[in-house]
């Protein structure tokens, strides 16, 4: 398909389709009299360009994104098409908060009958705390490149892995799911945790923001449905889990991007669903001294949340918690509501 027949189809500019392949992101194929020719890999490519960019993505971001993973072309479409999906739940979650607000302000507007300017200055910074929190979610750790060797790297035992089997066969045992129940593993990586479950008896859906982590939990688990996402934008509906679980991988973020992981978390689980967490939090202040020899930051460089903390949270918000000390610094933390 030539240049100009691409640009009707895709509702955009010659021009726009030229700079992209200027940037290094489309590569045409061109004949002898120098025309562009678009093969239906570089369609589906551009189309996914195309909806990055309309969420805001930089070029930059845009060409570490479609990097080449060396799979087949169904493989490459099955990724672009769930990358869509990504962004597209990510906008979605970002406009039903500006909804929320607005709601809220007509509420407020109802009951008092004029809205203080410095309400509106509240709300207003508030939304833009929550956006920047979501949009500043990046892949620190490249997990793409960790991914065949992560089950091996896992069962060494030692460094942040350190007792993993026993906290993920504690964490299963804990949960217990009755079979049939729908279960979430958010930051699932190679799955080795949902498949647990599944053993027992859940139907697991896991999210990764790695492809590569996802390519192997389908190799290893073809029935399990598999998402490409991150805590602060989950590509699912309202209401669809009877338990959430993540492990070793909650404090790879923030302390205010946790906050928000924990509300898209509620956001997806059925009235009454559960939470759990088994991750590595920061020691009690009477054990504290010193930092812990492998760094034991957040993500974002910050300290990592002590257990204390993340019990807190949940026991303001309704729950009633159980926790287990699996080492000095993994813990497990169960969740489930009272009301």
């Amino acid at each position: 398909m030539r240049i100009k027949e691409v640009a009707d189809k895709l509702k955009i500019s010659a021009r726009a389709i030229r700079f992209y392949e200027e940037k290094g992101l489309i590569s045409p194929s061109k004949e002898e009299n120098q025309y562009r020719e678009f093969s239906e890999k570089e369609i589906w490519r551009l189309q996914t360009i195309i909806a990055l960019r309309e969420s805001g993505m930089s070029i930059e971001d845009i060409g570490q994104a479609l990097e080449p993973t060396g799979g087949q072309d169904q493989e490459q479409l099955h990724y672009y098409l769930e990358l869509q999906r990504s962004v597209l739940f990510a906008k979605w979650i970002e406009l039903k908060q500006i909804i929320d607000t607005t709601d809220y302000m007509i509420d407020l507007v109802k009951k008092q009958q004029t809205l203080p300017l410095e309400d509106i200055y509240a709300l207003a910074e508030g939304s833009k705390r929550l956006r920047d929190h979501r949009s500043s979610w990046r892949d620190k750790w490249n997990y793409d490149t960790r991914a065949s060797r992560h089950d091996e790297h896992v069962l060494d035992n030692t460094s942040e892995y350190k007792d993993y089997e026993a906290a993920l066969t504690l964490t299963a045992q804990w949960l217990a799911p009755i079979p049939g129940e729908q279960g979430l593993d958010i930051g699932t990586g190679t799955g080795n945790l949902a498949g647990k479950l599944m053993a027992g008896g859940a139907v697991m859906c896991g999210v990764d923001q790695s492809r590569e982590m996802l390519k192997e939990c389908r190799r290893k688990f073809p029935a399990m449905e598999s998402k490409l996402g991150n805590f602060l934008a989950l590509p699912f509906l309202e209401g669809r889990f009877d338990f959430v679980v993540t492990s070793f991988a909650f404090h790879h973020l923030s302390r205010n991007q946790q906050t928000l992981a924990i509300d898209e978390m509620r956001r997806v689980l059925k009235p009454h669903g559960r939470i759990c967490i088994t991750d590595l939090m920061r020691p009690e202040a009477a054990e504290r001294g010193t930092t812990p020899p492998d760094g034991s930051l957040g993500g974002s460089g910050e300290p990592e949340r002590t257990c204390s903390d993340l019990l807190a949270q949940f026991e303001s918000l309704g729950y009633i918690t159980k926790h287990q000390r699996i080492n000095e610094r993994l813990h497990i933390v169960y969740a489930v509501p009272i009301r």
